[in-house]
């Protein structure tokens, strides 16, 4: 359970306006959250127009009816001036069409009024604060990174992230090889130009290669470069990359990969500083900065016999892990969002915001394949998706519920449009849902994540019933 925690090192406590024209509401809200948050009261609309306009408010709890105004309307007006203002509709008469259309405008959720569980309200804030928080810092990334600032483009908060960040400040400006050990998709080749951005060598160039996907001969050519005539298709002399990289830096990803040879012929430059061209016998001075990167064990791989141990000593001077996402708190929403304005800035759409279940969803999974994979299931969200807030069923986050196809059926995506694929999923899903909670549907929005609420105006769409 996501709850409200003031941040010591904040310069100021986030900013709740609540707009309920009943004085027990507003109060009950005040005291539950008012110790971690600095709340603004409105009792109508008029007094809300006039907080809004004064203050930056980080979230909007509204009332759905007020005396002279409609929540929904309210909101639509708020957000024309602030796009991605998180808020939170309220309710004391439920109704399916309001629900609908708080869904609509991308509310982040649907609260019926009196409040059964004040922790369970408690959470909800907590997850819109740390929502708009995510937005924020993105913003304020984008921001920099439009400036010109590119130490901003590892994004993550966490404990992990800092400490690795605070070792790559500290190794940065010393001229020493780096070795960058860490898992698929964590970020490796970003971190190798941070190192670069912040050295002496910032201004010469930064070059790169993967040495997994190239050949040897091909890979050799690339570094060490050729004379004309050197082998066949050599029309003219080519400097390699440890020419090129001189007084700059060459990043080498998946060094575990290299070949024998070249281990070898990559120890003697390092030794030596020097390098020859294929088809020369001039030896030409090679001063470049070395960051290799591995998402194996090197140490394993010299116990083994594939890897030369006295190459992985010369490598290995300061060793720097990048954590999985797993082991980074709260980074999964912060990157999630950054990747939902990326991408929709790309394709010209207008998804978003992320529902409660879909950060749920997105907070829970595993992400073996780490910020590569979730940066891929955004993307396919967004591509899919055609427009308006982001929910579990457009995710393919791991641990939410996929359709699986029926042995000797035609695969599911081959034989449907994505509408009617997506409304057999959703549908198919709640029947099961609602089956395993034994047609309890406060229980089964309690399993699945989705606002009770919100769970009943899917089962109205997609007429589903209890029994």
């Amino acid at each position: 359970m996501t709850v409200i925690v003031p941040n010591p090192e904040a310069k100021m406590l986030p900013r709740v306006l609540v707009v309920d024209d009943d004085h027990y509401t507003r109060t009950l809200i005040d005291r539950l959250i008012g110790k971690a948050t600095e709340v603004r009261l409105a009792a109508d609309g008029a007094e809300a127009r006039k907080l809004f306009a004064a203050e930056d408010f980080n979230l909007v709890l509204m009332d759905q009816r007020l005396p002279a105004d409609n929540g929904i309307d309210m909101l639509r007006e708020f957000r024309a001036r602030r796009p991605k203002l998180v808020a939170i509709l309220m309710t004391g008469y439920a109704d399916v069409r309001d629900a609908v259309a708080a869904v609509r405008e991308g509310v982040f959720d649907y609260l019926t009024k009196p409040f059964e569980d004040l922790e369970s309200l408690e959470a909800v804030i907590g997850k819109a604060l740390e929502l708009d928080g995510a937005y924020r810092e993105i913003d304020g990334l984008r921001a920099r990174l439009d400036a010109g600032d590119a130490t901003v483009a590892v994004i993550g908060q966490s404990a992990a992230m800092e400490r690795m960040l605070g070792q790559v400040r500290q190794v940065a400006g010393l001229d020493t090889t780096v070795l960058l050990e860490g898992e698929s998709g964590t970020g490796k080749e970003l971190v190798a130009k941070l190192v670069h951005t912040w050295s002496p060598r910032a201004a010469k160039p930064f070059l790169e290669v993967n040495c997994g996907g190239l050949p040897e001969t091909l890979l050799e050519s690339l570094l060490f470069g050729y004379e004309k005539g050197a082998f066949t298709g050599a029309s003219v002399a080519s400097a390699g990359y440890f020419e090129r990289a001189d007084g700059g830096t060459l990043f080498l990803d998946e060094i575990a990969d290299m070949s024998p040879k070249l281990q070898s012929s990559l120890l003697r430059v390092l030794q030596d500083h020097q390098c020859t061209r294929i088809g020369s016998s001039q030896a030409r001075h090679a001063d470049f900065r070395l960051i290799c990167a591995t998402n194996r064990a090197l140490a394993g791989e010299v116990k083994a016999g594939r890897f030369r141990e006295d190459l992985y000593y010369r490598i290995n001077v300061v060793a720097v892990r990048l954590p999985p996402l797993r082991e980074r708190a709260g980074d999964v929403i912060r990157l999630a969002t950054h990747f939902l304005d990326h991408f929709n800035e790309k394709f010209g759409k207008a998804c978003g915001p992320l529902t409660p279940a879909a950060v749920s969803a997105l907070e829970s999974g595993a992400w073996p394949g780490n910020v590569r994979q979730i940066k891929h299931c955004i993307e396919r969200a967004v591509a899919l998706h055609p427009g308006g807030p982001i929910d579990v069923v457009h995710l393919c986050a791991p641990g939410c519920t996929q359709v699986e196809d029926q042995p000797g059926q035609e695969p599911l995506a081959a034989s449907l449009a994505y509408e009617e694929a997506r409304a057999r999923f959703e549908r198919d899903y709640l029947q099961d849902i609602l089956a395993r909670a034994g047609g309890n549907v406060s229980e089964a929005a309690r399993m699945s994540g989705i606002p009770r609420q919100n769970l009943y105006v899917r089962m109205k769409r997609w007429g589903v019933v209890t029994e």
